[in-house]
C-alpha cells in the first residue's frame, strides 16, 4: 500500500478535473430571459417599397399571394407601430409563399439592429406566417453581438394591413434565452 501513489497528491487529478469543471460551469450556468418588442414595416408598393418579388409563377410580377412566390425584403424595424417612430434597424431576408392555397409564408430573415440598446447585434428569424391566424409563432434560431448563443420564439401579429396595396405593419414580440 505504501508504494501506491496517494490519490490526493497525484498532479494529474486537477488536469483531469478541468474538462469536467468547464462542462459543469457552462451547462449549469443560468440563462437569462429577455423580452424584445419591435415593429416591421413591410411595403410592397409605394415610394417606400421595402420588399420585391424576385421569383414566381409569372416571374417578378407574381403576387406574394400565389404559391411559390419569393420576395426579398429589407424592411424598416421601428420601436413603435407608427412609421415615424424611431428606427432600430432593418429586417433583411426572404419571404416564400409555401402554402398551396397561397395563404401562408415561410419567413427567413435577419433583424439587423443599427440603433438603440442592441446596435450592432442581429437576430435570426425563421418560421411560418399563416396570415389568416391572428397570432403566428416563429423561431429565433441564433443571433450575434449581445444575442450570441440565443434561442427563442416570437409571436407575430398584424398591426396594420392594406391588402389591396400590399402594405403591412407587423408586431414581433420575442422571448429570448441566452447567457
Amino acid at each position: 500500500m505504501a508504494n501506491l501513489p496517494s490519490f490526493a497528491s497525484n498532479p494529474l487529478i486537477p488536469l483531469l478535473a478541468l474538462p469536467f469543471l468547464h462542462w459543469a460551469y457552462t451547462t449549469l450556468k443560468s440563462k437569462k430571459t429577455k423580452n424584445v418588442v419591435f415593429y416591421v414595416h413591410d411595403y410592397l408598393t409605394g415610394d417606400d417599397t421595402s420588399a420585391v418579388t424576385v421569383a414566381g409563377k409569372n416571374g417578378h410580377t407574381t403576387s406574394i399571394m400565389h404559391f411559390g412566390t419569393i420576395l426579398a425584403v429589407d424592411d424598416p424595424v421601428t420601436e413603435g407601430p407608427d412609421p415615424t417612430s424611431k428606427q432600430l434597424g432593418r429586417a433583411q431576408g426572404l419571404y416564400i409563399n409555401s402554402q398551396l392555397d397561397g395563404k401562408g409564408l415561410h419567413l427567413v430573415f435577419s433583424v439587423i439592429f443599427t440603433d438603440g440598446e442592441y446596435k450592432g447585434s442581429t437576430l435570426e428569424i425563421q418560421g411560418a406566417d399563416i396570415f389568416s391566424m391572428e397570432e403566428r409563432e416563429f423561431s429565433v434560431v441564433s443571433g450575434t453581438g449581445c444575442f450570441r448563443f440565443v434561442k427563442g420564439y416570437g409571436i407575430l401579429t398584424t398591426e396594420f394591413m392594406d391588402l389591396p396595396n400590399l402594405r403591412a405593419i407587423l408586431k414581433l414580440n420575442i422571448t429570448l434565452k441566452h447567457y
